[in-house]
């Protein structure tokens, strides 16, 4: 089983930046996938940002796309997002998610999930 934590969430105003993390933690043996995702309030779960196994590759949603940055540390088993220059409309759960191989994907199709942070972002 793979358990993820997601941390850094928290409250700030608009231009402001946060970096979350996720740190993954059991059976996290191989190669994988690691993604970003957010819901908003009444809103669908949607892609934000993934990142291939060596960090060669990655990909973003065109509304983060050039504010936030997605990386990874294999050693620790971490993956961050850095979003700068946030906006009220990035206010959402940030979850983290795993799926195993080395392709990327932007839709919902990974098993694993954190249980999520809070990023409010107030105009």
């Amino acid at each position: 089983q793979v358990r993820l934590v997601e941390s850094g969430g928290g409250l700030v105003q608009a231009g402001d930046s946060l970096r979350l993390s996720c740190a993954a933690s059991g059976r996290t043996f191989g190669h994988y996938v690691m993604g970003w995702f957010r819901r908003a309030p009444g809103k669908e779960r949607e892609f934000v940002a993934a990142i291939s196994w060596s960090g060669g590759t990655r990909s973003y949603a065109d509304s983060v796309k050039a504010r936030f940055t997605i990386s990874r540390d294999n050693a620790r088993n971490t993956v961050n997002l850095q979003m700068n220059s946030l906006k009220p409309e990035d206010t959402a759960v940030y979850y983290c998610a795993l799926r195993w191989g080395t392709t990327l994907s932007t839709t919902d199709d990974y098993p694993y999930w954190g249980q999520g942070t809070q990023v409010t972002v107030s105009s």
